[in-house]
């Protein structure tokens, strides 16, 4: 069971999550959990605040550690000193932190891990104690020397191997003994135990890793939506929910935008075959959604839509590579010196189109491509997904998404990768207009 900065966000929600964490009991839960809301945000704030030596670094310390401790003096009146000292050990942590940023004047990203991971080392204490508090015995853990992860500092990776033979050790004992343990998410540690973190929604990916390692009956991600939606709600208020999908529609959806779930959650539980639940915390009587096997369904309609914005397109060409072998490899092998994942694909005899969600190498990338050919860069571009099953198989889908389309420019197609998936690529400024198009169109019935 994991649950995010909002299902923590207050005393009230807490108390909710609690409740929730009661009635699995029988089925041995392992608790997952994220930091407050909006509590990593305010932790990296500070740290670049202490970069710049802005006199409010001190300030915002303070308030992670006013914040925790309030949380704690309304949900344990009389038995609160405890945590209060285990905030204050970590907040004066993190104060350690920003005073060597300040004068080192230097935020390297192992440092920004270190200090982005107190969210979660602060939340898990907490909600250990508020179980405990119901007479369910529990115990925080330390993830860093449990989620064993590359030196990849910001968006590390775990080593499975390594990471599930510390949980299958570690977790076990705890769980036949009656308790329930209660795990930070989004932290790993190296195999030296330095603060590592997966990415931000990285514990969905925590849960996951877990749920893998201990062949779990499903794994539950508890947030403040009723599940996958068929569109962003904040986009189109008529979006709903979906009640069962595919992990490999799931993993569409998750990478191309549906931020209620983590891209990499899937990966684990498809490897084990372990299905995943979105559920919502603030609405606990919502089916939810289910990720499994295919699910029952009309064969090659849509079942929901996507978007990613901030994304970059490149378009390299060079005539000369006409009728000749290599050309792709070598773009490719410039992309791979660079770590820089490559989104969506088109290519022709002479030319290859792509899209990166992060250019930040592209200008030190752009010398060794333009040895290869002609670049043209597009930047503040936006993805947009149409996401079903047997797409490759039903006539005139296209002709629909894009005759709906028909008054938005579209930059690049991608079809034919997969059969859950049409993506195509347009201005960021038309991919709200995109996406409404498109669910009036497959979603929405409109009267004849």
């Amino acid at each position: 069971m994991k649950f995010g900065g909002t299902s923590l966000g207050s005393a009230e929600r807490i108390r909710a999550a609690v409740t929730r964490v009661r009635e699995q009991l029988p089925r041995k839960p392992v608790v997952v959990v994220s930091a407050l809301a909006k509590v990593t945000d305010l932790l990296i704030r500070g740290a670049h605040a202490a970069l710049e030596r802005d006199a409010r670094t001190d300030a915002l310390a303070q308030e992670v550690r006013d914040r925790h401790q309030a949380l704690i003096a309304e949900l344990f009146p009389a038995g609160k000193d405890r945590l209060f000292a285990k905030v204050n050990a970590l907040t004066d942590e993190l104060r350690g932190f920003y005073t060597g940023v300040h004068y080192l004047r230097e935020l390297t990203p192992r440092t920004l891990d270190a200090i982005a991971g107190l969210g979660e080392r602060l939340s898990a204490p907490i909600f250990a104690a508020a179980l405990q508090a119901k007479g369910i015995e529990a115990e925080a853990l330390d993830s860093r020397p449990l989620i064993i992860t590359d030196e990849s500092f910001g968006r590390a990776v775990p080593l499975l191997e390594e990471t599930a033979g510390r949980v299958r050790s570690t977790l076990p004992p705890l769980i036949e003994r009656g308790s329930v343990p209660v795990v930070p998410g989004f932290v790993g540690g190296t195999r030296t135990e330095v603060a590592t973190t997966l990415g931000r929604g990285g514990s969905d990916w925590s849960a996951s890793l877990i749920g893998a390692a201990l062949d779990a009956e499903e794994i539950q991600i508890w947030t403040d939506v009723d599940g996958l939606m068929t569109v962003d709600p904040r986009v189109v208020p008529g979006a709903r929910a979906i009640g069962e999908t595919s992990f490999d529609e799931a993993a569409e959806l998750a990478y191309f935008g549906a931020k209620v779930l983590h891209p990499a959650t899937i990966k684990p539980a498809v490897e084990r075959g372990i299905p995943v639940r979105i559920l919502n915390s603030l609405n606990p009587e919502a089916h939810g959604t289910r990720i499994a096997g295919r699910p029952e369904g009309d064969h090659g309609e849509p079942r929901a839509i996507a978007f990613k914005k901030g994304i970059t397109v490149v378009f390299i060409s060079q005539p000369r590579m006409l009728m000749a072998y290599g050309f792709v490899a070598r773009v490719f092998d410039v992309f791979d010196r660079y770590r820089t994942p490559v989104d969506l694909i088109a290519t022709s005899e002479v030319s290859i189109s792509l899209t990166v969600d992060d250019a930040t190498r592209l200008p030190e990338m752009r010398d060794e491509l333009e040895q290869l050919g002609e670049v043209h860069v597009l930047a503040g571009m936006a993805i947009v997904s149409v996401v079903g099953h047997g797409f490759n198989r039903q006539p005139g889908l296209a002709a629909r998404v894009f005759d709906a389309l028909r008054e938005v420019n579209v930059v690049m197609i991608s079809f034919g990768a997969s059969d859950v998936n049409i993506s195509f690529v347009v201005a960021e400024g038309d991919a709200e207009a995109a996406v409404k198009l498109l669910h009036r169109a497959f979603f929405e019935k409109v009267p004849a």
